[in-house]
């Protein structure tokens, strides 16, 4: 059987979005290569026909799904004042919605600590797509005018919204959990807006 000349690329960006969404789920460490490629409706033995190694793999998924998000921080970027568009972000990235949907969340909250532990073109891949997406935020969010401490204000309400999620996410019951998401999205709407 002959298949069309995209059908390589597309079958690479079906492994790719299982990837992402898996990893975001599970974990880096946590998912193998069986299961990315049962995700995405394939046999494990195609995926060497696409990718080197698993690293390779996450380099791939690690910068789609930062680039994923530059939707969002379009949607951020096209408000008109720095208050609005922190509110945007803090009430988005502290939603129950957010919180409960890993497998198109964000990617930082839930590989960060599986980058920690890697070496390689895994790690390398994750943190370029890191830097580029801490630009875009910058870029989008512009929460200073003097470049450095715009920066320092986004590193540090992006740092603040990833350790709550991460909260959020681990307690133990609903109720603990919403309300770390509240407490958290009342104080940084004071810092911030």
């Amino acid at each position: 059987m002959r298949y069309p000349p995209n059908h390589k690329l597309v079958t690479r960006r079906r492994i790719v979005a299982a990837a992402s969404a898996a990893f975001r789920e599970r974990g880096v460490e946590n998912t193998g290569v069986d299961e990315v490629m049962r995700r995405a409706g394939l046999t494990h033995g195609g995926f060497y026909a696409h990718f080197n190694d698993k690293a390779e793999l996450v380099a791939e998924a690690c910068a789609d799904a930062f680039d994923a998000a530059v939707t969002n921080l379009d949607r951020i970027a096209a408000l008109p004042t720095a208050a609005k568009r922190a509110r945007l972000l803090i009430d988005s990235y502290l939603s129950a919605r957010h919180r409960d949907n890993r497998g198109s969340g964000c990617l930082v909250v839930a590989v960060g600590a599986d980058m920690a532990r890697l070496d390689g073109t895994g790690r390398a891949g994750y943190a370029r797509g890191f830097a580029r997406h801490l630009d875009r935020l910058c870029a989008a969010l512009k929460l200073a005018r003097d470049e450095e401490k715009n920066r320092d204000r986004v590193t540090h309400l992006m740092s603040s919204l990833v350790g709550a999620l991460l909260f959020a996410r681990a307690a133990d019951t609903p109720e603990r959990s919403e309300a770390l998401l509240g407490s958290a999205r009342r104080m940084l709407r004071e810092e911030f807006c």
